[in-house]
């Protein structure tokens, strides 16, 4: 069992770092592909955990594939985001700080479909976005995703 800790100042003290990527894909129309993740309900970017061997873009393209159905490029660097105040608690005992890296990508190929990690694939249109249930960690990656920034984030 995992438990979620933001800004709160009565979280465990992190013990790990876990590098997570999520990619930012939009199609022609400027739709963002989004997950709901079935885990917590909340809506996502797709993505997860760097796997021992595995370059960052090619554990990007690997977790678009298994939480959405798509095959994907990755084009670009949205940003990195490791916020010592966002961490992740375990039963085991592990407490994960925030490390992830957000991509921008495209679909390469490959047809929609739900996973275990996910409940819905979406495309959404932009104006749809700030509706939807976010964690706000992730809100600040699809604000940043979305936004016209010349420069990756570096936070």
């Amino acid at each position: 069992m995992k438990k979620d800790h933001f800004e709160d100042p009565k979280a465990p003290a992190a013990n790990r770092l876990w590098p997570v990527v999520n990619v930012a894909v939009r199609d022609a129309s400027g739709r963002l592909l989004l997950i709901e993740r079935s885990d917590d309900g909340y809506w996502a970017l797709p993505g997860g955990m760097v796997d021992v061997g595995e370059s960052f873009t090619a554990a990007a393209a690997r977790e678009v594939r298994e939480e959405t159905g798509y095959e994907v490029e990755v084009t670009g660097l949205v940003g990195l985001y490791s916020n010592p105040g966002h961490v992740t608690s375990y039963d085991d005992g592990t407490v994960s700080q925030e490390c992830s890296m957000v991509f921008r990508g495209r679909v390469t190929g490959g047809t929609g479909a739900v996973s275990e990690e996910s409940s819905a694939v979406v495309f959404v249109p932009t104006e749809d976005v700030a509706a939807l249930r976010m964690h706000p960690s992730m809100r600040l990656r699809v604000t940043h995703a979305l936004a016209a920034r010349t420069e990756p984030y570096l936070g």
